[in-house]
């Protein structure tokens, strides 16, 4: 359960942009948002400066939505780091800019560092041009992308949680793809043939056994109380696939699993995982497994 949305920003309009998200999320959540400024030297004046840019950033949200204000000194990435660790439910929601991620701080190597060291759920946004930080995000759908272990289920019940707020479309997705090393083996030993199965077999099988296991998790799923729920059966590359997915649909968030506290090498997806948060268009929610 999230116990509040924490909002690192370092006063671009790039790093705005997840504010819309911020809002809706601490709505649907109905919890604090904590705006946070990290300057990693002490001053006085900057110290008012970046206060005064926090209270009218805070200015934007509605007046239902307790807001809290937070200037820190130090490393921007451990600040974060450790200042979310303090409150293990909150969730920190930052933006990035284009496919080679972040230019300023926000955006950058310190984007990066949390990521990977986080251990509070992350919200990572794709900021785009001259959206404005005031304009309204809304979720029309939240794809699940699914391995088939518990790992990756366990963002489910956030997932429903989102889902019944705004009345999204929950989509479970699975990517199967049969590796070459299952239909071709060399076998240098002389007389010997090697066996070679029929590669539409293998699919067949895959794309069987993937589909039984979507379909019997969307039914699961709809008993949770979740009106709209849809399979999508992936053929081919398991990220590709799912970034391909979510840039057809407007309004689409990408919720995936994430295990332990190693960050990304450990993810339930591995490099999956951080090729979507790298590569996708939609907002990415990461949720540590514990």
């Amino acid at each position: 359960m999230i116990t509040k949305v924490f909002v690192p920003l370092d006063g671009s309009q790039i790093a705005e942009q997840v504010l819309p998200y911020a809002r809706l999320i601490g709505e649907i959540a109905n919890v604090p948002v904590g705006l946070l400024s990290v300057d990693d030297a002490a001053n006085s004046s900057e110290d008012n400066n970046a206060r005064d840019y926090l209270e009218m950033v805070a200015r934007q949200f509605p007046a239902t939505l307790k807001v809290e204000l937070t200037v820190e000194h130090g490393n921007p990435a451990e600040v974060i780091v450790k200042r979310a660790q303090r409150e293990p439910g909150s969730l920190i929601a930052m933006a990035t800019h284009g496919s080679s991620g972040i230019k300023r701080w926000l955006l950058g190597s310190v984007a990066s560092k949390v990521i990977q060291a986080a251990e509070n759920p992350l919200l990572i946004v794709r900021a785009a041009g001259r959206a404005e930080a005031k304009s309204e995000a809304r979720f029309e759908s939240i794809i699940v992308p699914l391995d088939g272990s518990e790992l990756a289920e366990s963002v489910l019940p956030t997932v429903f949680e989102f889902a019944k707020a705004t009345k999204a479309e929950i989509v479970l997705a699975r990517a199967y793809q049969v590796p070459a090393t299952a239909y071709y083996r060399a076998d240098d030993t002389e007389g010997v043939e090697a066996f070679i199965p029929s590669y539409e077999e293998l699919v067949a099988v895959e794309s069987r056994e993937a589909r039984e296991y979507l379909d019997a998790k969307a039914k699961e799923v709809r008993a949770q109380g979740v009106a709209r729920v849809s399979a999508e059966l992936l053929a081919g590359p398991a990220a590709e696939q799912i970034i391909d997915l979510g840039r057809h649909r407007t309004g689409a968030l990408i919720a995936l699993a994430t295990h332990g506290r190693s960050g990304m090498s450990r993810w339930v997806l591995g490099s999956v995982a951080e090729k979507v948060v790298r590569r996708a268009e939609n907002p990415v929610l990461l949720l540590r497994a514990r």
